[in-house]
């Protein structure tokens, strides 16, 4: 298909190394850093080692960013997915065009679904009760499934009204919509509208007992954070007379900038907090996300420096398939520990668990590597 004028077609590298570079963190990065925390007790990597635990409520680690940096970059890639497919085509061709887009973009939430699922050890059953529906891999589906949606049907105007919309409102909700026994905007986690609404109507088990973080209502924010992506995604690949793509990485790092202005603002009236994934969330974890997305892109896309971040690019084209290994389907510590235990058993316990964790790392690149090489992709 020919390209409109003014687009840019190109698949973006720094994208699938910054979704590697964010993957490898929850796949064996904290384990490393855990131990080399404890190993050595050094100041910089135990205050790395703090970063990658989530915050207990309100506030924000390094931890907290991941989840939502990985579903922008999941938005940013959309105008380049979806544009290919609509693009150029009018009346009957473009309907039929959005229709196969719909069936893959059913196909591919209900498979997600699912895949979270099976990571929650679904497939064991324990009982109704003792199964938990809800997952991180269908959170991004669902937010994901809404902002492709909008994306594929609405003006860019629209997609703004609807993003500030989806914000504000649920700013509203939260705080003016009672719970029993709690009232209006009580936000702790036992008087959350967001905790109450998954205690009423979210099925089998919760994770956190009387809320889930990756519940109900907390989905109407996280598609916000996905058209985070989906306006970054717009600008990427829109060519600009008078913007350079060295000028285009400044202004997204800009942008990163205010969003987490705007955000630490409204932290003073709704707290940023993962749990709930509240509007201020949204706003401080989208722009962090900016910030490493214009550190990725200018140095990658625009200065040309790739070979660095090639195995960024091997987790990050397979990321989803590292996920669910990583997560229950293969015992990388143990095939670590298999392999090399006997050479570092002469350690320390603290050292040894430093580079069993590597270990880890090495095996998984190593098998990304080779699927990376022979170009095959569990694409969902």
């Amino acid at each position: 298909m020919r390209q409109e004028k003014g687009i840019q077609s190109s698949r973006l590298l720094s994208l699938d190394a910054l979704r590697g570079f964010d993957m490898m963190w929850i796949i064996s990065g904290e384990i490393i850093i855990h131990a080399l925390a404890k190993a050595s007790g050094d100041p910089v990597s135990q205050w790395m080692s703090d970063q990658l635990h989530h915050t207990p409520w309100n506030g924000f680690t390094f931890y907290d960013m991941i989840f939502p940096l990985f579903i922008l970059i999941a938005g940013v890639s959309m105008p380049y997915s979806y544009g290919k497919k609509l693009e150029g085509k009018e009346n009957e061709v473009l309907k039929i065009a959005k229709r196969h887009a719909y069936r893959d973009l059913i196909k591919r939430t209900l498979i997600l679904i699912l895949c979270g699922m099976v990571v929650n050890k679904a497939l064991q059953f324990n009982g109704y009760e003792q199964t938990r529906f809800a997952s991180v891999l269908g959170r991004i589906a669902l937010s994901c499934f809404f902002a492709a949606i909008i994306f594929m049907n609405c003006g860019l105007r629209t997609q703004i009204v609807i993003f500030l919309t989806l914000l504000i409102g649920y700013w509203i909700l939260m705080i003016t919509v009672p719970v029993p026994g709690y009232g209006a905007g009580d936000l702790t986690k036992e008087g959350n509208l967001e905790g109450y609404i998954d205690r009423l109507f979210l099925p089998g088990k919760l994770h956190r007992v009387v809320y889930d973080p990756e519940g109900i209502l907390s989905t109407i924010p996280a598609i916000g954070t996905a058209m985070l992506g989906v306006f970054t995604g717009q600008f990427l690949r829109r060519e600009f007379a008078s913007i350079t793509p060295f000028k285009k990485s400044l202004m997204i790092g800009g942008a990163g900038v205010v969003l987490m202005g705007l955000g630490l603002l409204w932290d003073i009236v709704f707290p940023i907090n993962k749990n709930m994934w509240t509007s201020s969330f949204v706003l401080f974890a989208g722009g962090l996300s900016l910030v490493f997305l214009f550190v990725f892109y200018l140095v990658i896309d625009v200065w040309g420096l790739k070979k660095w971040s090639m195995p960024f690019v091997w987790i990050g084209t397979n990321s989803i398939l590292i996920y669910m290994a990583a997560h229950g389907v293969i015992d990388f510590k143990y095939t670590s520990t298999f392999l090399f235990g006997g050479m570092v058993q002469s350690l320390s316990e603290a050292w040894q668990e430093v580079w069993i964790g590597t270990g880890m790392l090495a095996l998984q690149l190593t098998l990304l590597y080779f699927l990376y090489k022979k170009r095959w992709f569990l694409k969902v």
